[in-house]
């Protein structure tokens, strides 16, 4: 299958596209840059530019593309860019799928768990409704801006990813050092759930949405679909794992008004919020997390660290 990959350069994309190729996939990027190699696409998502031609015989898209949501404080410039190229980039090309002469079986356009917002104890599925605050509405408008795509025929998938763990990249890259210098710290009161995936299961999950041989045998996945391990944890015990993985001791705290102070509203809703998620339609399905506790995860990816 030939498989258009927006975001093919980031964590999950870098570990998407081989992943694809191995399965037999021919892949091409969607790329803002020079789309001088074989693989690659031209978009300009925000001029609402995008060479077409070349998505024709695509049967699955998926869409990763997107501004970082915790490199620093939401500036009101910063929350812009990140609507912006959620919302804006997925609803153009969305309506560019719609308008192929054969549009693709699938677009897999992604999402994360802060549509839910802070929910304290409540268990959160895919039923559960939208929360409240920025990253819940940008969300809710996330998932809404592929509506051109469903109005086409196309099946859309949105996983709704949690914490993504990686070897290198993303949030627990940012952890390791204070950690490995027996500096963790809980965050707050470190009561709030923390919903996170393995960055190998969440490439497997994202294969398993766009194979159509799954598609047969079984009802097809469409619409949210919650990306995270079955084994949620507290922010404190996902502290105290991550030190005792390295060997160290996690005795202190960030207290929310420092978080709060230094980080302002990203603090409040990624830092300090909690989200119980489970990923109830996946436990519906034959999908197989191989990294279903924290515990395995942190073995696999720090080994003997």
């Amino acid at each position: 299958m030939k498989v258009v990959v927006s975001g093919a350069s980031g964590l999950v994309g870098s570990a998407l596209l081989p992943f694809l190729r191995e399965q037999g996939h021919e892949v091409l990027r969607l790329t803002r840059e020079a789309a001088d190699a074989p693989d690659a696409v031209a978009w300009d998502p925000k001029a609402w530019t995008i060479d077409a031609a070349k998505l024709a015989g695509a049967g699955a898209v998926v869409h990763l593309a997107g501004e970082p949501i915790a490199d620093g404080r939401w500036t009101a410039e910063r929350k812009e860019k990140i609507r912006q190229s959620r919302v804006d980039g997925t609803r153009f090309l969305a309506q560019t799928l719609a308008a192929l002469p054969e549009p693709p079986e699938v677009l897999v356009s992604t999402s994360a768990v802060g549509y839910y917002g802070d929910r304290g104890e409540e268990e959160l599925t895919e039923e559960s409704p939208v929360g409240i605050g920025f990253l819940s509405e940008v969300c809710r408008q996330w998932e809404a801006s592929a509506e051109p795509a469903r109005a086409a025929g196309i099946r859309v998938v949105h996983p709704r990813f949690g914490m993504v763990l990686a070897k290198q990249g993303g949030a627990l890259e940012k952890m390791l050092p204070p950690f490995r210098l027996g500096l963790g710290a809980r965050l707050g009161s470190g009561e709030q759930w923390m919903s996170w995936i393995h960055l190998q299961d969440l490439v497997r999950l994202l294969h398993f949405s766009i194979e159509p041989k799954q598609a047969i045998e079984r009802e097809a996945l469409a619409g949210a679909v919650n990306a995270v391990a079955p084994e949620p944890v507290r922010n404190r015990d996902f502290t105290a794992a991550l030190a005792a993985a390295l060997g160290k001791k996690a005795r202190l705290a960030a207290p929310a008004f420092a978080l709060e102070l230094l980080y302002g509203e990203m603090a409040e809703e990624m830092l300090l919020s909690s989200a119980k998620v489970s990923p109830r339609r996946l436990q519906g399905t034959d999908f197989d997390f191989r990294f279903s506790t924290l515990a395995a995860a942190l073995r696999d990816l720090l080994g003997n660290s």
